[in-house]
């Protein structure tokens, strides 16, 4: 796990070296170990590469980066592993090419020379990088199937810069971070945010999961963007469930054993939910004798603790456990440490949950850390997806399995057959229908603290910004919505907030569920086994692991997480969290008299507590923190 940056600059620019000093220093965090950097003129440029290293595999020299390939004709800069370098080692060799190294570096760089942009597919893990080829004068970035390891990009009048985070990639550039305004707009009154190619700064681009980016030196032109692996499109309705059960079970345990691959300690982040349940004792399973060390979050004295959850786990796997509790008054000593790390801004204190569990990893002395994010979108979690099973029931003309599917599903806790039913609704309308129904039932802009004024003239679109559905498949409305979910809005917000909250700390966060393979088999079994006619979501997952995980968890009809007594929390630091709502006056947008009154009826009791509030702060000190310029 590292930090990259590099690009080209036309002509050389004065003061690039300080950029670039300026960059890696920025990136200092995600690469503790080691740092290197690689420049060299070309045709009325300059190109460069850079490194930050977090050793992990083959700790040794033999693991520096950049990395020129033998003949010169390859540099390579890369973040990420992968898991089965060992096994793409052995078929290099038997096509010539010799390995002397214990790096996955050293295989990528190899299996790039023999297959080119072929090799992608045959790579299992988690991945950015960025090829320089001196024979064709081109430099190709990709980033693996699920964007676990993030890079950004940008073009400043012909030069193309990258870099893994926002804020180096501006370093580069030399110049200010500007807002996007867009994405400002979106995060504010809808809660939507790292849904597309979209940051909060603009002008730079994320590169999106399973993408290509291949620029041509010095051309000019915009370079060619290609998708690469895209979620599978068809369904295997003939699996049958204990087929479907049996496989997973065969295909999670083998993910588990090769992300178990390391030279430095290894340990679990363990919410006691049923994805981390699963991971620990898929690890205890698989490695009867291995040193197990979990790291738990606790909020003291509040129902969404799942301590109890977590220490049944601990105790059926033997695991020396840590737990993280938290009160009110850490939230506002690490805020502007936590905005500062991830960047931008982002939805909820469930994050400072996640900041403060790899802040635990690193005091002990964990250097990998594996949790179970992904799980949710490949195996239908949360709760199902439920109006997409309706929607695949009615477009088949299963109405009666429809109703019963529906009645079952809400007698589950915390669910809700009016939301069920409106939310089903609003699959089968057009977007100016839908957006009529979010007005409808109260989903609105609350636009009484923006200035609406200098969003129109920013050129802001401010309707709800509406998933895009992608060609129909009736029949597997789940599946569909899932394979949507890795890329577009869900999960790239979840693994953009892990990857800073882990690199913060110098943490590297492995994801088990996200692999190519066990992806291709979820997201082509019938929908029921995932989510069953009872309601049960993960069906799949549940049955596969019996015997492994303790009965207690599977069975378990709740789900908490990383969840966090967020509106006690910001009630019980009350002048703290006013001051930081009424600092909205120096953001230009924004008009600090409404919130503050919105904010006073939440915290008398007048209003219900909605996520809004924690946007408002999170924005606010972000935009001063990183002095952004509108």
């Amino acid at each position: 796990m590292c930090g990259i940056l590099g690009g080209w600059w036309p002509d050389s620019p004065p003061g690039l070296d300080a950029r670039l000093r300026g960059g890696l220093a920025l990136l200092q965090h995600r690469g503790p170990n080691d740092q290197g950097l690689t420049t060299r003129p070309t045709a009325a440029g300059r190109l460069a590469l850079g490194h930050t290293r977090l050793s992990i595999l083959d700790l040794s020299p033999a693991g520096h980066q950049p990395r020129v390939s033998e003949d010169g004709r390859y540099t390579l800069t890369f973040n990420g592993e992968l898991y089965n370098y060992r096994e793409l080692r052995e078929q290099l060799a038997g096509l010539g090419r010799r390995c002397v190294t214990d790096t996955d570096t050293e295989v990528l760089l190899a299996a790039w020379q023999t297959w080119g942009a072929d090799a992608l597919p045959r790579f299992i893990g988690m991945f950015a990088f960025a090829v320089f080829d001196a024979l064709e004068n081109t430099l190709t970035c990709a980033v693996d199937p699920f964007g676990i390891k993030p890079l950004f990009w940008r073009m400043d009048g012909n030069g193309l810069s990258f870099a893994s985070e926002p804020r180096a990639t501006h370093a580069l550039a030399g110049q200010p971070a500007r807002m996007d305004w867009q994405a400002a707009h979106d995060y504010l009154c809808h809660g939507v945010y790292d849904d597309g190619v979209r940051t909060f700064l603009a002008g730079t681009h994320r590169l999106q999961a399973g993408h290509l980016l291949r620029w041509k030196i010095g051309s000019g032109a915009a370079p060619q963007i290609t998708t690469w692996w895209s979620p599978p499109d068809r369904t295997e309705e003939r699996l049958s469930f204990n087929d479907a059960a049996e496989q997973f079970r065969s295909m999670f345990l083998e993910s588990i054993k090769l992300h178990l691959r390391s030279d430095v300690p290894v340990g679990a982040a363990l919410s006691g939910g049923l994805d981390s349940s699963a991971i620990v004792c898929a690890i205890r399973h698989i490695e009867p004798d291995l040193p197990l060390h979990t790291v738990s979050f606790v909020a003291p004295g509040s129902s969404q603790s799942e301590a109890r959850w977590a220490d049944l786990v601990n105790q059926h796997v033997g695991a020396r456990s840590t737990l993280v509790e938290v009160v009110p008054e850490d939230l506002a000593n690490h805020l502007d440490d936590l905005i500062q790390a991830q960047g931008e801004p982002f939805g909820s204190t469930s994050i400072y949950a996640q900041y403060r569990v790899f802040r635990a990893a690193r005091e002990q002395g964990l250097t990998v850390m594996l949790e179970g994010q992904g799980a949710d979108e490949l195996l239908a979690g949360y709760d199902g997806y439920p109006a997409y099973r309706m929607q695949s029931l009615i477009e088949t003309g299963r109405w009666l399995d429809a109703c019963r599917f529906a009645r079952a599903w809400s007698a589950w806790p915390g669910r809700s057959l009016p939301h069920l039913i409106r939310h089903t609704t609003s699959l089968f309308l057009g977007d100016a229908s839908y957006q009529r129904l979010r007005r409808l039932i109260g989903k609105t802009e609350n636009s009484g603290w923006l200035n609406q004024a200098m969003m129109q003239q920013a050129g802001v679109q401010t309707g709800f910004p509406r998933p895009a559905a992608g060609p129909p498949r009736p029949g597997s409305r789940v599946l569909q919505k899932l394979g949507a979910a890795l890329s577009d809005r869900g999960l790239p917000a979840l693994l953009r907030q892990g990857d800073r909250n882990a690199m913060r700390f110098s943490i590297e966060n492995r994801v088990p569920f996200l692999t190519p393979p066990l992806a291709q088999r979820l997201l082509t079994m019938p929908e029921q086994h995932l989510i069953s006619a009872s309601g049960e979501t993960k069906s799949v997952l549940r049955a596969a692991l019996r015997g492994i995980v303790p009965d207690q968890i599977l069975d378990r009809r709740d789900k908490i997480g990383l969840a966090t007594p967020e509106f006690d929390w910001l009630r019980t630091l009350g002048p703290q969290t006013r001051d930081w709502v009424r600092q909205a006056q120096t953001v230009p947008f924004l008009k600090a008299a409404p919130m503050l009154e919105h904010f006073d009826a939440v915290m008398a009791g007048k209003r219900p507590f909605d996520w809004q509030l924690w946007r408002w702060i999170n924005f606010i000190r972000w935009y001063q923190l990183e002095d952004v310029r509108e």
